[in-house]
């Protein structure tokens, strides 16, 4: 655990000498196993499954699985170290293992029985099987509620149809957490999570999205056709899909508040870099103080984003409420990360609009993180809901 210090004011934070350790082999893994190919992996929308299974030799993939179910027993503030070292370098690497861990790991963690968990848990968290959070639909995004998607109970059975859109994964994943209406009369009260293999069938791929950013990232429509699936395989009880949803969610944002503050801190490094070599009226750039002043600027918002990260994970590692720190974290941190990539191109000039350069890549990357996860102003919903409370 962290030498931490909760008080009601805040978080008095410092990484102990095992975190520390943590950070430097994801670093050391991000520098020699990501860095040599963003660019290949970016340009082709190639899928990183290479990089994924090195991942999980390293216990990457289910870092906070307990050891006992073939995790690394990490806290969810080791977790978010090990996120940050990935996204500084790719962010696209960093969503992949968002969506494996922070979604479908983590509603498996929380909502699956003994059994369920036994069953499908090591072989997510060792990598052997990729997973997949399967709520949003052509109709139902920010509104979760209107998913459309249905399950019909017959006999000892579930038979699922319709269709998922944005589903990150979803080409290369095994097990998939997916959200259908199981009673729909009852709006998102009659929505259930449900445990969906490929290999039961009728699951097929439809059209893979051609994205802005996060390219290597792998985002499609999935066609579920009367896919049959045991009736065991129920996350708890009918209907209660839907809460199970916005739990999950409160502890993905805190994952994606860290892929936030790594994308951040990888543009300001690409900008220091470029500052201290590049010389224009007879001076090195950082010598200006206009730059300074971008860089400080930076400096200030990255620290302040990456303390409300980890006070957030803190408080999930404890077991506290989360749902505000975590809207909270990922609203500051998201829209932190979108200024900073767009400072760190104005410092390159038109050097930031070519590909030779990683800040073009950081700033096509990050606009998805004031969307994913539950946009900016959904954030605002949450956070405004908590202090009217």
């Amino acid at each position: 655990m962290a030498n931490e210090t909760m008080t009601e004011t805040g978080l008095d934070f410092h990484l102990t000498d095992e975190m520390k350790m943590f950070q430097q082999a994801a670093r050391e893994f991000a520098e020699n196993e990501i860095r040599p190919q963003v660019m290949k992996l970016d340009e082709a929308q190639e899928f990183p499954m290479d990089v994924l299974k090195k991942m999980a030799e390293l216990g990457f993939l289910g870092a906070t699985v307990p050891t006992e179910l073939s995790g690394a027993g990490l806290t969810a503030l080791e977790f978010i170290i090990i996120m940050e070292e990935i996204a500084r370098i790719d962010p696209s690497v960093g969503l992949t293992l968002a969506a494996h861990s922070g979604l479908c790991l983590e509603h498996l963690s929380q909502f699956a029985n003994d059994v369920q968990k036994k069953k499908y848990i090591p072989d997510l968290a060792t990598g052997t099987k990729i997973g997949s959070w399967c709520l949003t639909e052509p109709e139902a995004g920010s509104d979760a509620s209107g998913t459309k998607t249905v399950a019909v109970h017959t006999g000892n059975s579930y038979i699922i149809n319709g269709t998922k859109t944005f589903i990150t994964n979803g080409s290369y994943a095994d097990t998939f957490v997916v959200m259908a209406k199981t009673d729909q009369s009852k709006g998102k009260s009659g929505i259930s999570a449900i445990i969906v293999e490929r290999a039961m069938g009728g699951i097929s791929v439809g059209k893979k999205e051609n994205k802005l950013g996060m390219r290597a990232s792998d985002t499609v429509q999935l066609i579920f056709d009367n896919v049959k699936v045991p009736s065991e395989n129920l996350l708890g009880n009918e209907g209660e899909g839907f809460k199970q949803a916005l739990s999950v969610l409160d502890s993905g944002r805190i994952g994606i508040a860290a892929l936030s503050v790594g994308l951040a801190q990888g543009a300001m490094d690409a900008s220091l870099k470029y500052a201290k070599e590049r010389k224009t009226f007879g001076k090195p750039l950082a010598e200006h103080q206009a730059i300074q002043f971008k860089l400080a600027k930076m400096s200030v918002e990255i620290t302040a984003a990456r303390l409300l990260t980890q006070r957030a994970a803190a408080a999930k590692a404890s077991g506290k409420d989360i749902n505000l720190l975590a809207a909270t974290a990922k609203l500051f941190a998201s829209e932190v990360a979108e200024r900073v990539a767009s400072e760190a191109v104005q410092i390159h000039g038109g050097y930031g609009f070519i590909k030779e350069f990683p800040v073009e890549k950081y700033y096509r990357d990050v606009k998805l993180l004031t969307i994913g996860e539950g946009t900016s102003e959904v954030q605002k919903m949450v956070i405004a809901k908590n202090l009217l409370k």
